[in-house]
């Protein structure tokens, strides 16, 4: 059995969670499930942990944060190991992702010595002459974080090592599927110097887990999965500080002119890599009219040749759905597509992977256009103008991030106006993310954002002192 993470314990409980891999079904290991005694236990340890890791100086969380990222680098074959087996997620992008949490924690010990503040004279209107203001900002208290099946360790960093860079106790709620890297980085931080009390991991059923989210000794919420979810806990938290990154069904517009060599391949990485279980997957694409026949052409040729499979070859791109219950989904989505008048390119299924697909006359209606896919498929759409491309976009439910391919700077700004998302991207596609930009939705893709520098700030609050001459 894989023990749980209890105030920096590692502990046995009497319940544990067999651990299946998508890719052949086979067992990889029992892991142990916290119950409301743990819960209780991590929530008191972390209530506790916060006197010491308030007065924690800024230079000594940097660098447990910095000890941190060296020992995730020397254990990276591990840690992607895990990763691929229990989430099926091809090797390449399974180290890529513990890299990209090397960052993660880097830049956030970067940060956790530039949480500044602000000073001003309060003279600016009468009653004030003679006042100063100081602001700083200080932790908000103990966080919890609730993390999804897709990157079981970088979104666990992003929730970890800001908290941590802030001064913030942490008990990690991971994915049930995807458990282990979260644990092990977990015992990195016990390890890197953390107090032990200030993290815990513990993997359980949803249903056991929401007795933290009414817990009021977690001021901060953060959560990423999806909006359903997302949106209802944050309805039973009005209290507390919620961040939110949740779905999308992001879209590439090529304009005009739009340089289809660099784009039509960016674009199938974007729709297709981790079998499309990215929330900001390339899931629509928008192609002007006169163009629509070549991009259509060059994107399903695309779609035929990307590499899937078993997820321990290097080469892989599509490797299987992180389960049945999901595939079945997909399929259903794609089926009711096509019953309603649309085409399919490729697709189909083998095993436990679904192989790409490209979708066309996808009516507005249909779930696979108007919900998030989360599946290796992407519809293609003609538009007219760009106004129609932009009107599209901005009447779907979800904002998370937008690419555009073009050299039209007026356009470009235009759509920067214009677009309601979280974030555009100039030439390449909407799945384009780095550790450190501030990362996060609009609309019904959440609330807050992601990225050491910006995560800190909601994990923080304002506090003022006046000082009179």
């Amino acid at each position: 059995m894989r023990p749980l993470l209890l105030a920096g314990r590692r502990v046995e409980t009497e319940a544990s969670l067999p651990i299946f891999a998508p890719w052949d079904g086979r067992a990889l290991d029992d892991v142990a499930q916290a119950g409301p005694t743990e819960l209780e236990a991590a929530a008191a340890a972390a209530e506790r942990a916060f006197a010491v890791t308030r007065a924690l100086p800024g230079h000594k969380r940097a660098a447990i944060l910095r000890s941190v990222a060296a020992k995730l680098a020397e254990r990276t074959e591990e840690i992607a190991g895990l990763i691929r087996d229990e989430g099926g997620k091809p090797i390449q992008y399974a180290r890529a992702e513990v890299s990209r949490a090397i960052d993660t924690f880097a830049l956030s010990a970067e940060e956790a010595t530039r949480i500044g503040g602000e000073v001003f004279g309060l003279d600016q209107t009468p009653g004030g002459d003679g006042r100063t203001a100081i602001i700083r900002r200080f932790p908000r208290g103990p966080v919890l974080a609730i993390t999804p099946f897709n990157f079981p360790l970088n979104l666990v960093a992003h929730k970890v090592a800001p908290a941590i860079a802030a001064g913030c106790p942490v008990v990690v709620k991971p994915a049930e599927q995807t458990p282990s890297a979260a644990l092990v980085l977990g015992e990195l931080l016990v390890e890197a110097g953390w107090p032990a009390e200030a993290i815990s991991v513990l993997p359980c059923d949803r249903s056991v887990a929401s007795a933290l989210v009414d817990d009021p000794r977690f001021p901060v919420l953060s959560f990423t999965g999806s909006d359903t979810v997302g949106w209802m806990l944050r309805a039973r938290a009005p209290r507390k500080q919620v961040l939110l990154e949740l779905g999308g069904n992001a879209a590439a517009i090529l304009g005009p002119d739009a340089d289809f060599d660099a784009a039509i391949p960016r674009v199938a990485a974007g729709a297709f890599a981790h079998a499309g279980q990215v929330c900001i997957s390339v899931q629509h694409v928008l192609v002007p009219a006169a163009r629509y026949a070549e991009a259509r052409d060059r994107l399903i040729a695309e779609a035929a040749r990307v590499p899937h499979g078993d997820p321990s070859r290097g080469d892989v791109v599509v490797g299987p759905m992180i389960d049945g219950r999901q595939a079945a989904r997909v399929e259903s989505w794609i089926a009711e597509a096509v019953a309603a008048g649309a085409i399919c390119h490729g697709g189909g299924r083998e095993g436990s992977v679904l192989l790409p697909s490209v979708l066309e006359s996808v009516p507005v209606g249909a779930r696979a256009s108007t919900d998030e896919v989360f599946g290796p498929t992407v519809l293609l759409r003609p538009y007219a103008t760009l106004d129609e491309a932009f009107g599209f976009i901005n009447r779907a439910r979800f904002g998370l991030q937008c690419g555009f391919w073009t050299q039209d700077v007026a356009a470009l700004w235009r759509a920067f106006d214009q677009l309601e998302v979280g974030g555009l991207i100039h030439n390449d596609y909407p799945t384009f993310r780095v550790d450190g930009m501030p990362y996060g939705g609009v609309k019904d893709s959440g609330t807050g954002r992601e990225g050491p520098r910006w995560a800190i700030r909601d994990y923080t609050e304002e506090k003022l002192l006046v000082l009179r001459a």
